[in-house]
C-alpha cells in the first residue's frame, strides 16, 4: 500500500455507521466518466463492506437509453429496497441489443452500492447516503476505456462520448460528491468531495480513511 492510499475497510465501516438512506439500505453510488475505474473500484469497495451487493448501470442502461434509464431503475429497484424487499430487475445484453432473459436480485443488504456514469443523478441522490466520485479528468478515463474496449467498440464510443458530455452538462454528479476518489498504483486515495458534510469529515475524507419513496 502506498503512502497515498486508503484503507477501504475503514472507508467501508465508516458508510456502516451512515444512516440507511432507502427503507434498511445504505444507497452508496460510485459516480465518474466511462473508463475511469469505477467498476474496480466498485468491487474492492464490495469486498471490503463483506460482500456488499454491486448494481451495475451497465445492466439497466441500453443503446436506446444511454442515461434514460431513471424510470425502470426506481421501479425495479429503489422502491423494492425502500420496503426492505428484494429488488429484482431485468438486464441488458448489449450484444444481443434486448433486455432480458436473465433477471438478477439485489438484496436488502445494509450497503449496496450502485456503479456506473449517472450514479450520483439528480433523480437518485435523494436515495443516496453517499456519493463517491472517480477523480479522473475526463478525456484520460475515456482514452483508458477506448484502450479497454478496443477498436470493434469505437463505434459505440463516437456515439457515447457526446451523450455523456451532454449528461454531465445538464445533470452534474461531481458538486454532489461527498468523496472523491484517487486511483494510485497500489490502491486508493478517498479525499473530501466538493459537498462532504462536516458530521463525517474528520472519518472518511483525510485519508483516514433522503427522501421517503412516496
Amino acid at each position: 500500500m502506498t503512502a497515498h492510499a486508503t484503507p477501504l475497510s475503514r472507508v467501508a465501516a465508516e458508510l456502516l455507521r451512515l444512516p440507511p438512506s432507502c427503507g434498511p439500505v445504505r444507497l452508496v453510488a460510485v459516480d465518474g466518466h466511462a473508463g475511469s475505474g469505477k467498476s474496480t473500484f466498485a468491487d474492492r469497495l464490495a469486498d471490503a463492506l463483506g460482500g456488499a451487493p454491486v448494481l451495475r448501470l451497465d445492466d439497466i442502461a441500453s443503446h436506446d437509453a444511454l442515461f434514460g434509464w431513471t424510470d425502470r431503475l426506481r421501479r425495479q429497484v429503489v422502491v423494492p429496497l425502500s420496503r426492505g424487499e428484494t429488488a429484482r430487475y431485468e438486464t441488458y445484453d448489449w450484444h444481443a441489443r434486448r433486455f432480458g432473459p436473465q433477471i438478477r436480485t439485489l438484496p436488502p443488504a445494509p450497503v449496496v452500492l450502485v456503479e456506473g456514469v449517472g450514479a450520483g443523478r439528480r433523480a437518485l441522490r435523494p436515495y443516496l447516503a453517499w456519493l463517491l466520485w472517480m477523480e479522473l479528468p475526463r478525456d484520460e478515463a475515456w482514452g483508458r476505456g477506448r484502450q479497454r474496449d478496443g477498436e470493434v467498440q469505437s463505434g459505440f464510443w463516437d456515439g457515447w462520448e457526446p451523450a455523456e458530455r451532454r449528461h454531465f452538462a445538464e445533470d452534474p454528479s461531481r458538486p454532489f460528491a461527498q468523496s472523491l476518489v484517487r486511483q494510485w498504483r497500489e490502491g486508493y486515495e478517498v479525499l473530501r468531495g466538493p459537498n462532504e458534510t462536516p458530521a463525517h469529515t474528520q472519518s472518511v475524507t483525510q485519508g483516514e480513511g433522503p427522501e421517503a419513496v412516496s
